[in-house]
């Protein structure tokens, strides 16, 4: 059977993947930009690609038309907190259009619960994207989950950031809505099962775990987990405004994410039934199980995906490939080398940068360049990076994001997603003569820029040389 993977590089598509080949499916993945996909080269043989962006016209030649089945994850809760639900809307109908040109006979759309008599601007985006769908050729089968908690989860991120530092916590109201949360496993349990299932061909279920919680709850079942204590007052008085800078300041997520998040937490999110279930026959993991699960995962560096390597967690909107050709044109350098006698170590420290391990020299000044950038409405050092050892094509790191993660070449190129009144780049390679070679690159905006390039000279004398040397000798 032939499947259509779309939102393949998102967190449930990544997920995803691996159990549809396990399962001896013919799998074609679509995405955005195929060099963000971040899948290892056994699995690249075993996938086709078709990049497409489903907001722009598409070559109709191109489109792969013998699918069977269809996945649509495509979201866009993300970085523009305006008409997201209208970008949203038009990728549903471009899906729609070009799914009426292959032989796809259903598609599986993955959306939120809706049960709320009032509903957020992102849900009732989602029940529009229902319905657009609806109207398609093929059978359509809906899954709505709500609050989904595995390792790399946004929810679970930012459940994880409250609890682990904040043991006294002044919360806003929304924390006594309930909710239904589901474990990542049992998604993809369903989105597998559902598969040519006639029972579930044109029809709309909701998925949950066994457990109705309020977010209150879950942040203290977390605790237990853990083995700690929180203490929490719960106030009517903070605004959804106030909530959102609270969530933006605590946790890794983005100030337009927070706000989307803060807006949707105001609503109940519980399922109207459990038939999907008893059709599939499958056993439901708790919260607490869900959140064990997680950090087996984490604890092994076994983590697949995470929310923050999607650009929702950044300000980036566009492809890697538009700014792995570093300019030269009116452009300031930093450029420093260094002779290696281990090769190998320097690439591994290379490999490691970022995230726990810190960028080996003045970690403070890059904590503090961090929290400035937060109160700017960056998105500051808290994102870290999804796996201590590995990096992606795309990955997020620290207020870094990936542009090229060559190891096989020794070449790692970064992008700065901090606010700044310019565009950086940050490049390390080790050279054929075993020279490591360090190069910051700013493109500045005007005098502003260049005047925050020469005011920061004295900072970066010191830390890209401290950094340098011991990523060389380390």
């Amino acid at each position: 059977m032939k499947i259509l993977l779309t939102g393949a590089n998102g967190y449930v598509g990544r997920r995803l993947l691996p159990e549809l080949l396990a399962k001896g499916y013919e799998v074609t993945c679509s995405v955005r930009d195929k060099s963000r996909l971040g899948i290892d080269n056994e699995t690249l043989k075993k996938i086709k690609i078709w990049e497409v962006d489903f907001l722009e016209p598409i070559n109709l030649n191109e489109i792969p038309k013998d699918i069977d089945v269809a996945y649509y994850l495509i979201h866009s809760m993300t970085s523009n907190t305006e008409n997201f639900d209208a970008l949203e809307a038009q990728a549903a109908k471009n899906f729609k259009k070009y799914m009426s040109l292959t032989k796809c006979k259903q598609v599986i759309y993955l959306s939120g619960i809706v049960n709320d008599p009032v509903l957020s601007k992102h849900m009732n985006s989602r029940v529009n994207v229902e319905k657009i769908l609806y109207q398609g050729s093929y059978h359509l089968t809906v899954l709505r989950a709500g609050i989904i908690v595995g390792s790399g989860s946004s929810s679970f991120e930012i459940i994880r950031d409250l609890c682990e530092k904040l043991p006294f916590m002044i919360t806003p109201k929304w924390v006594l809505t309930k909710t239904q949360p589901i474990a990542i496993r049992n998604v993809i349990h369903y989105l597998i099962g559902v598969i040519n299932n006639e029972k579930c061909l044109n029809k709309s279920f909701d998925i949950g775990g066994p457990n109705i919680l309020t977010y209150k709850q879950m942040m203290e079942l977390y605790s237990k987990v853990r083995g700690f204590k929180i203490i929490m007052f719960t106030v009517p008085f903070m605004s959804p405004r106030l909530s959102s800078y609270w969530l933006y300041f605590v946790t890794s997520t983005s100030f337009n994410l927070a706000q989307n998040l803060v807006d949707s937490m105001k609503v109940e999110v519980i399922c109207r039934d459990n038939k999907l279930q008893e059709i599939l026959n499958i056993e439901s993991i708790t919260y607490e199980d869900s959140i064990r699960l997680a950090f087996k995962k984490i604890e092994q560096n076994l983590v697949i995906s995470s929310w923050k390597d999607s650009l929702s967690s950044s300000q980036f909107n566009s492809h890697l490939k538009n700014y792995i050709k570093i300019p030269s044109y009116g452009c300031l350098k930093d450029i420093k080398k260094i002779k290696l006698t281990n090769n190998n170590k320097a690439l591994e420290n290379i490999w490691s940068i970022g995230g726990d391990k810190g960028w080996y020299y003045g970690n403070w000044m890059w904590k503090l360049r961090g929290f400035i950038d937060k109160i700017f409405g960056g998105v500051g050092l808290r994102r870290g990076r999804t796996n201590p050892f590995h990096l992606d094509n795309g990955d997020s790191l620290d207020f870094w994001r990936v542009i090229l993660a060559d190891k096989e070449n020794k070449r790692l190129l970064l992008y700065a997603e901090m606010k700044l009144p310019g565009e950086a780049w940050l490049e390390f390679n080790i050279d054929e003569n075993n020279y490591l070679n360090q190069i910051a690159t700013f493109r500045p905006k005007g005098i502003l820029g260049r005047l925050y390039w020469y005011s920061m000279l004295p900072f970066h004398y010191f830390i890209f040389d401290g950094m340098l040397k011991n990523i060389a000798t380390k």
